[in-house]
């Protein structure tokens, strides 16, 4: 207990007389840095001191076995190579590292009393290359479909994502330690297909910190039902009364329809209409043909259809002259006056200029020519006609029979020849006032 007490009184005296000592002792830091390396490569192992006063610094694994002591390497395994040696730093090398050498190395100062330092290596193990599953080989649009990635024996665990083209999509991860301290992680991603996804990649991402751009990736086969759409081939305006019809099916899906039919919705299709394979063609058409036409075109997946609606319009028509007009200007032509040709083509012109235009084309809706208007005047031309040669006849009707003159009055009471010339009224004396006029 004497011998206790002295040594404590002398270290006090020590410190008290030498406050530098004190001063060295307390500044004096030893720090290293934990590792992480991935199995197989090689880990670097620093003690560094800052204000060494030449004390001793060694360096211990695991187990507390000396690896270096200063510049010498007591521990027979190679893999341990001195990288520099200083007052202020040693530093080893370990190459090959596997998951055996992971654990706690020990830096260690002499120093009264001693410093230690702990460096933590941590052995990254990269998982095997992802297995990327599908439940279904071909998919059909609508329908639900399961993957699964998996990445194998790694450490720590991995982190599985998942990309369809350009969108990210959630799975379900399930994480598993096996029996050599390894992780199995699987991903479990479920969606349903659509016919725009045929051809997409589905890619598994594997994140760790082993590993960069770790991924594998499936592409997706999507059937599809067919598209269908008719296309009018003839005509390309409005259908009318006498002309012909030409429609295609055109029809794609995934498998590609081999076969379309023809209908029409609540009815027969006409009896002289062709059907080629995907075209319908039916000429001279007429009202009666009105209806919906319909094409279906199916697949292994479904059947799908277009529908065309066919409304027959009229014939654009011109309206001639009334042959009627023509006739009653011959009559007037035979009473020596042609004063009604004027009356005639006024009356007439202006039937004949709308019946030359169709006023439906265009306009979606069935509309006809006014027969009522083109008769009603051609009634009031032949009227107009009919008088006038009335009024003609009547004329010339007052002026037909018997023609008189003056030139015999006062010669009734003659006695001869010679005194009724020369008491007529009309005699030579009287010749030059005697003057006829006809109309």
């Amino acid at each position: 207990m004497a011998n206790t007490g002295s040594g404590s009184l002398a270290t006090i005296l020590f410190l008290f007389m030498f406050p530098a000592a004190l001063h060295k002792v307390v500044s004096q830091n030893l720090v290293t840095d934990n590792v992480s390396v991935v199995e197989g490569e090689m880990a670097i192992i620093s003690c560094r001191v800052k204000n060494n006063d030449d004390s001793v610094i060694q360096l211990l694994n695991p187990n507390r076995q000396t690896i270096y002591f200063r510049d010498m390497r007591p521990l027979k395994d190679a893999r341990f190579q001195l990288v520099n040696f200083s007052d202020n730093e040693l530093r080893v090398s370990l190459s090959n590292v596997s998951l055996a050498d992971e654990g706690r190395y020990v830096c260690q100062l002499y120093t009264d009393p001693p410093q230690e330092a702990y460096a933590d290596i941590t052995v990254l193990i990269p998982p095997g290359n992802p297995i990327i599953e599908a439940r279904d080989e071909v998919l059909s649009e609508g329908n639900e479909t399961e993957m699964t990635c998996t990445a194998m024996s790694s450490k720590p665990a991995a982190a599985i994502r998942w990309m369809k083209g350009d969108k990210e999509l959630p799975g379900k991860p399930k994480v598993e330690l096996t029996y050599d301290r390894m992780y199995t992680v699987t991903s479990r991603l479920t969606f349903t297909v659509s016919r725009e996804d045929d051809g997409i990649p589905v890619v598994c991402i594997v994140d760790h910190p082993a590993v960069k751009d770790f991924q594998a990736q499936k592409y997706l086969e999507v059937q599809y039902k067919p598209e269908v759409k008719i296309v009018v081939e003839f005509p390309q305006g409005l259908t009318r009364e006498g002309e012909n019809l030409e429609l295609t099916c055109q029809a794609k899906g995934k498998p590609q329809p081999q076969r379309v039919n023809w209908l029409k919705v609540d009815d027969d299709v006409p009896s002289h209409a062709v059907i080629t394979g995907s075209d319908l063609y039916i000429e001279n058409l007429n009202k009666s043909y009105n209806g919906t036409y319909r094409c279906v075109a199916s697949n292994a997946v479904g059947e799908s259809y277009d529908d065309y609606i066919l409304y027959v319009y009229d014939a654009p028509t011109t309206t001639p002259i009334p042959t009627t007009a023509t006739t009653t200007t011959t009559i007037i032509t035979t009473t020596t006056t042609t004063t009604t040709y004027p009356e005639a083509n006024q009356d007439t012109a202006p039937s004949t200029e709308p019946a030359a235009h169709d006023s439906r084309a265009g306009e979606g809706a069935p509309r006809t020519v006014d027969h009522a208007v083109i008769g009603g005047v051609v009634a009031v031309v032949v009227f107009a006609m009919l008088c006038l040669l009335i009024v003609l006849g009547r004329y010339f009707a007052r002026h037909k029979g018997t023609y008189f003159t003056h030139e015999a009055k006062g010669a009734d009471d003659a006695a001869d020849a010679d005194t009724a010339i020369i008491n007529a009224e009309g005699g030579h004396t009287n010749s030059d006032e005697k003057k006829e006029y006809y109309i």
